[in-house]
């Protein structure tokens, strides 16, 4: 089990990373919540780990907190969660915030998140609504008021997307489909002058719209 990494950071393209540990590059993806915390390429950074072996690819997802890594070991042992509904669901939340929700069964709140139905919220609140009494989430029983902003903000370098594409392509990979995504991170773009916003900034803006 590789349960943490200490590495130079190679690339970054929402929500993965390449990062270099003494020579061998390990691909990642973070949720958007750690994926915000993120120095900028060229600085080392340490990640919680969690490795899924499945018969068609070997999957590695990092964390900036241990506490969102508990989570997420939490959510995938949910029935009918897996590793990239349970990545999407702390994209769009904070622990602390799903944690909340759970305890006071705001389905509202979860559907919200690509891929959970009402049914599905419903399960996840009656599966996890006791396991998560033992987690150690701060505020879990309080109403969070923990921002999805970063506590770094650093450029999404790749010269081969825009920001917008990065955006929209990182959407995508946590579930929503292109054209909700499209419109989402339009409508993020438009609260910025020039369309300078860096993609984390599209996705941090889309993502919050949508919950």
């Amino acid at each position: 089990m590789i349960g943490l990494l200490r590495g130079t950071i190679l690339e970054k393209l929402p929500p993965d990373i390449l990062l270099d540990v003494n020579g061998v590059g390990y691909e990642i993806q973070l949720p958007m919540t750690s994926f915000y915390q993120l120095p900028e390429v060229g600085a080392q950074t340490t990640l919680y780990t969690h490795f899924v072996v499945r018969e068609d690819a070997q999957l590695l997802f990092g964390f900036i907190e241990r506490q969102e890594r508990s989570l997420f070991r939490v959510l995938i042992k949910a029935n009918g969660v897996g590793p990239k509904l349970a990545c999407t669901i702390l994209s769009g939340m904070s622990a602390s915030q799903f944690v909340h929700a759970v305890m006071i069964e705001d389905i509202t709140a979860l559907v919200k998140m690509p891929g959970v139905g009402k049914k599905t919220a419903e399960r996840l609140v009656v599966e996890l609504k006791d396991k998560l009494k033992d987690l150690d989430a701060p505020s879990a029983t309080a109403i969070s008021q923990q921002s999805l902003s970063p506590r770094q903000t650093a450029p999404v370098l790749s010269p081969m997307a825009s920001a917008k594409e990065e955006a929209i392509s990182a959407l995508m990979a946590l579930g929503y489909k292109r054209p909700q995504a499209e419109k989402s991170v339009s409508n993020a773009q438009s609260a910025y002058e020039n369309d300078d916003a860096s993609s984390e900034q599209l996705i941090r803006d889309a993502l919050k719209s949508m919950v």
